[in-house]
């Protein structure tokens, strides 16, 4: 990413709408579709400044790896598990245990070879450890916020399952969220194209602003992995060996 991306994603997802509902869906997801263990490895596979840790770190024995130098000091600095330099596909920390959950939050989309990516990150999992990823949803929804993070594309439901397959591992739950506020943010991004003007989407908003987009946002905890979704900013999957 970007930086500067960094920067601003440091400074703001403790308290930002998008962040912390991001982070109390994944959470319910945890305990929903794998269900509270005490004891169990985790391993969070690209944690950028470290903003899924501490909620990670609930579930189990964490640990998580960065690429980039700044965003892994970040992380480190806030002493929650050890974080290690790694990069995907093929320069990923050694291990002598295998996981039970791995967590990929919104990477998978930065990086040139996704089939070869999953394929690493299955083979790290133990033999009933589980996959968990998220990535941003739909092509048509590509703006400038996606090359500041210089992502390399967004996903339909089609394709990450395939791209799943393709790296070998069998999917067992997989749908949209950050589906009831799809209809502002396609708005939002229409507007954007037609003026040629790029809103800085990662800014926070005045406190009621953020308030209510948090409130609405964080309101699909309680439909995940229950109720289907028909469309959504983002795409979440469960997968296995």
């Amino acid at each position: 990413m970007d930086r500067a991306a960094y920067a601003g994603m440091n400074a703001v997802e403790s308290r930002h709408w998008w962040f912390v509902a991001r982070r109390a869906i994944i959470d319910t997801l945890i305990r929903r579709a794998l269900g509270a263990q005490r004891g169990r490895t985790i391993l969070e596979a690209g944690c950028g400044t470290g903003g899924n840790l501490a909620m990670l770190s609930q579930h189990g024995k964490l640990s998580a790896f960065e690429y980039d130098a700044q965003a892994r000091t970040i992380a480190a600095e806030k002493k929650i598990c050890p974080v290690d330099a790694g990069a995907l596909p093929d320069a990923v920390p050694a291990t002598d245990t295998p996981f039970a959950i791995v967590a990929m939050m919104d990477v998978l989309e930065h990086i040139d070879d996704d089939r070869a990516s999953l394929h690493t990150l299955g083979n790290m999992l133990a033999a009933d450890g589980r996959l968990l990823i998220t990535v941003p949803a739909l092509p048509l929804l590509w703006s400038s916020h996606d090359e500041l993070h210089h992502h390399k594309r967004r996903y339909t439901r089609a394709s990450l399952r395939k791209a799943l397959s393709d790296a070998g591992l069998q999917v067992e739950s997989l749908g949209y969220f950050n589906c009831l506020l799809f209809p502002l943010a396609l708005a939002q991004r229409l507007v954007a194209k037609l003026s040629r003007h790029a809103d800085p989407v990662d800014a926070l908003p005045s406190p009621p602003v953020n308030a209510v987009l948090r409130a609405i946002f964080a309101a699909e905890r309680f439909l995940i992995a229950r109720v289907p979704m028909p469309i959504g900013l983002s795409l979440y999957a469960v997968a296995r060996k």
